[in-house]
This record gives structure tokens, sequence and C-alpha cells, in this order.
């Protein structure tokens, strides 16, 4: 069974656009590009199928040229889903008003079927139309949502779908991570509009809505909910070979048993192939395809009664970077999906084993680069100012909605409510809820500042540190940021100003820092009970010059052999620090 990144894009020839309407768009030139950049174009805009974990073989993308018209009425082209502040969409100016349009035509092999139009995501508020027909106003920036618009369709030729969209970025209170319109510091530039992959997929009346796979290690089964009405069928394989079989009815919780599981790991991130059937009588009426990995995050005590993260069963110091997963022509959106991959690879390269998304939710593929290669994920709710009663329950909403949008993942481990103080309010009771809804992960209330005292970890920020809080009974101890060694590399910076939190000279001199920090952290494993760090950061992020690589990825500015030593606890006796010790 093939795993959906080699799913073969369904329908290519009807995404290829005229010569001429082609020719309309091109990059804008913004401070910096990657080198996926130029793999990027109208006919090639992120073309792989965008949702990993429920995958069906007839969809069309509607990712491309777009019409758009801005508050101020200047209308041009735009290649969705690259955001309209980005270089990649051509057009490279906020707007906080903005219609997108373009026409479609729906293949002729869909007939009798129901339509499904698909946003991977907008940010923040769209209303959706299709041949001039509402349906419906959707308000999030970070989730993916979608329609039935066979009731507004022509009976044939050309559709139009039309996309009004606000966004207020921070003039409102809405969670919005890091996008300011005036950016600087650790604030960057924002992100209106379309930004995730628009897509159609026809379906039965009655279809499979969506899944759930909880992974029970401890009973040796995967626990499976369909949502939908109706009979179905779940079988997993291993390497094209049946090993578990279940029927029962959607929307009822059914038992996979996997006997003696291959476990989940950043080692040996081994990966079931799922096949999910609808069925009406002995008629099969819908089938997706997906995976899941059997791994278990738990709580537990090491051998000196220390509160501890353990996988498996077993406790693994966590060692990763602070993500926060913006791209210079792409800003929340990767040029590609292999960027996206390298981002994901190069992170294990360097030889962590986990990483923090930083106030931002990515796209599902980036978390299914994060489950096929080995990627342990602690998934930030994306801030909010949450000023108001309006805009508390809005960050509920969208907090609900990321975890049950992404809660398949086995990559993710934990779920952060807070980062530090940011627009914090009824923690405890946020927290529980949290762990209520996904009982199977662990959950920091708040990353650094305010503790609550609940919730499975308590978490430290200490820069450039690096320091531990103390573990208790039921929650281990983590330092959820530190580092932050800065050097700006010269033909590689956003702008001629930058900053880092503590500066270095050269290459040499910021992995001998970055060696002794990370020989502090590991000697915290073992005298205060530390059972991860997160090192910011991965990448230089605009102007903030403090990652181990440039923010066009192009530069390691720690030598990397060293650093990934370093963050697998290995050290050279002869690596002398700036301080002299050893």
């Amino acid at each position: 069974m093939q795993r959906p990144s080699l799913i073969i894009v369904a329908l290519l020839s009807l995404l290829l656009l005229p010569a001429a309407e082609a020719a309309d768009w091109k990059p804008a030139a913004g401070p910096m590009v990657t080198r996926w950049a130029k793999d990027v174009s109208p006919e090639n805009a992120l073309p792989e199928y965008p949702r990993p974990q429920m995958v069906r073989k007839d969809w069309l993308n509607l990712n491309g040229l777009w019409d758009i018209k801005l508050a101020d009425g200047a209308q041009s082209k735009i290649l969705v889903p690259y955001a309209i502040e980005s270089a990649l969409s051509g057009v490279m100016k906020h707007s906080d008003r903005m219609t997108y349009r373009r026409s479609f035509e729906i293949p002729q092999g869909w007939s009798g079927r129901h339509v499904v139009l698909h946003f991977g995501a907008v940010d923040w508020e769209a209303k959706v139309s299709v041949n001039g027909k509402e349906l419906g106003i959707h308000r999030g920036g970070y989730d993916a949502f979608r329609y039935d618009i066979t009731d507004a369709l022509k009976t044939s030729g050309q559709q139009e779908i039309v996309v009004e969209v606000f966004d207020p970025t921070n003039t409102a209170s809405q969670p919005r991570g890091k996008q300011v319109l005036h950016p600087g510091g650790i604030m960057y530039t924002p992100v209106s509009g379309i930004w995730q992959t628009v897509w159609l997929e026809p379906v039965a009346q009655k279809h499979i809505e969506s899944l759930l796979l909880v992974p029970d290690v401890d009973a040796g089964c995967l626990r499976v909910t369909v949502g939908g009405t109706g009979t179905v069928e779940a079988v997993a394989t291993d390497n094209g070979q049946p090993v578990a079989r279940v029927s029962g009815t959607a929307g009822a919780e059914l038992k996979l048993e996997i006997r003696d599981p291959k476990l989940w790991s950043p080692d040996s991130p081994h990966l079931y192939d799922l096949r999910v059937s609808l069925k009406s009588g002995d008629k099969t009426v819908d089938e997706v395809i997906s995976y899941f990995g059997m791994r278990k995050i738990a709580l537990g005590k090491d051998d000196k009664g220390i509160t501890r993260l353990m996988l498996n069963g077993k406790f693994v110091f966590q060692v990763g970077p602070l993500d926060q997963g913006f791209w210079p022509d792409g800003i929340y959106t990767a040029p590609t999906d292999e960027a996206l991959r390298w981002d994901v690879a190069e992170t294990k390269k360097l030889g962590f084993n986990c990483t923090r998304k930083h106030v931002k939710v990515e796209p599902d593929r980036w978390y299914y680069w994060c489950d096929k290669l080995g990627l342990l994920v602690w998934q930030d709710m994306p801030a909010g100012d949450n000023k108001t009663t309006e805009a508390k329950k809005q960050f509920e909403v969208e907090l609900q909605r990321m975890i049950e949008g992404h809660r398949d993942h086995p990559a993710i481990i934990l779920w952060v409510v807070f980062n530090e103080g940011w627009g914090q309010h009824d923690t405890e009771r946020l927290t529980k809820w949290v762990k209520e809804m996904d009982p199977s992960r662990l959950v920091i209330n708040a990353s650094g500042w305010t503790d609550k005292n609940c919730g499975d970890v308590i978490d430290m920020h200490n820069y450039p540190g690096p320091g531990s809080p103390k573990p208790e009974e039921k929650r281990a101890a983590v330092l959820g940021e530190f580092g932050g060694l800065g050097l700006a590399v010269s033909g590689h910076t956003w702008t001629k100003k930058t900053w880092g939190y503590k500066g270095t000279e050269n290459a040499e001199d910021l992995t001998r820092n970055y060696e002794n920090l990370l020989r502090k952290a590991w000697t915290l494993k073992d005298k205060s009970g530390l059972s991860a760090c997160i090192y910011t950061q991965i990448t230089d992020v605009e102007t903030e010059c403090n990652g181990l690589l440039t923010y066009d990825r192009e530069v390691h500015k720690v030598i990397p052999e060293r650093a990934a030593a370093a963050n697998s606890g290995k050290f050279s006796p002869a690596a002398v620090t700036k301080e002299g010790s050893r």
C-alpha cells in the first residue's frame, strides 16, 4: 500500500493554466528566498494530497492563480495557497480585507456524488460562496474547514468560488501567534487570507466524515472511531500484510487488536497502514486510506523515584529546538512539500529527538513528516490577547479544533495551552479540559512564566540558561526555552539590523557556547531531574538571528557534527568552553 506522499496527484491536467494567465504571475521581490522557491509555479503550487491520514483517490487541487481584490480596490492575481504578505503570493502586501475569486469545472466522473470544498486554513475570517450562494462564515486562522457545495453547483460548465476574508491581525484579540502589523524583535510578518491548500473531493451521500485513532499500547490495540452513519470496517496492514481487522457501527469505538505491536519512537518511527471502509450491505460506499503509530506517552518514575516523561514506558531525555514555522518567501507556508520534509529531516540530523512548534499550527503534511521520520512534537496553541469574553470563547473554539484536527498524529505527544503569560486566563479549567479532551497525551498549562500548578509538566524559560524547575510528585520538569545564541551571517539576513539573546563571534564560538549549554542541560537531567530541554531556535526568523541555521536554510551557523553530538549527550573532553572549563 502506498504512503500518501507517494500518491500521484489526481486530475493534474485540470490544474494546468493557459500560458498567458500563468505569465501574469511572478514572485514578488522579497528580502530573501529559499532554494525551493524556484520549484514554485502556478502549475505546481503544493500539488500533494493535503490530508495524509484520510486519503481518497479522487480529488481536485484548487491551488494556483486566483483573482484577488484588496481593501483599497487594487486587483491582481495571487498564487494560492501563499498568504498575501508573502513573496510567493506575487502580491506581498497586507490588506485586512480581500476577496478571492476563481473558476473551476467539475470532472465528469464525479457525476452523482456530493462535492465537498476543503480549506486547509484561512486567516482569519472567511465567507465562502459558490455561484453566488453563500455557504457559511468560518472564523479561525489555523484549522481546516469544509462545505458540501453540491446544491450550489450548476449542472455543467464553469463554477465560481468567492472567498471574502477579514483579518484584523493584532488590532483584535483572536489567536494569531507571532503575527503583527509592524514586525520586529520576536514578532514577525502577518499572514492574511488563504495559506493552506484549497481542494475538492467527491463523496457518497453517506460517507466517512472523520477518524479518531488512539493507540493503546497497554491493551495492545488501536481504538478507532469513525465519524458518519452505517457499518464500517477497518483493516490494519504492515508492509502490505493484514495484521488486524474489525467491523462495527460508525460513531462507536472499535478496537483493532495489534499483537506484539512494533512501537513508534524517534529511533524507530514505525507506521502501520489503515484502510477504513463504509458499507451498505456488501457494497463499499466510501473508503479512505490512513496510517497510525503505536506509542505511549505518560508520566512515570525513574529508578531514583523522579517523575519523568516516559515514552513507551521508558525515560527518554528530550532535546529539541523551538520551531516558529516561518519561511522568508512563504511566511507561514513552506514553498514546497520537500521544504517541509527538509526542515524535519534536518532537525533529526542535528541530533534532536523532539521539537516545540511555537504558537503556530502547521499543515497536516508537516505532522506527517514528523510521524514518518520520527520527531516528537510539543504543540503550542497559537496565542491571542484574550482580552474580552468573546475573545476567550474564540480561543477555546480554536483550541478544541487544533486538538481534534491533529490528535491522530503519533508524533504529537504534548499540548501547550499557553506560552508564557500571553493571553493567559482560566488556566486550571482549560488545562483540565484539554486533558479530558485528549487523555492519551500530556499537557503543559503554561510554558514559562506563570505556572498554575496544574497539568502534567512544570515548565521553565531561562535565557541563556540552562536551568531546571523542580520535578513534582505528579509533574515532570522541563526547560521550555533556553539558549538564543546569536550570530548574523553576512548575505543571509532578512535585514541589516539583527539581534540575538547573546552574541557570538563566529561558527566556532557559537558551537563552543552551544556545547557548553547542552553539557549543562544534560547535567541537569541527572542533577535536578530535568526531563527535556528546548533550545531557541532551529532557524533565524526575520531580524531574530539566534537560529542554528540561517533563515533561508542555506548556512549551518553551528558546526553540525558537534551540535548533533551535543544534542545526543556526547561531548569531547577536549572541547574548551569560552569560560575555559572542560
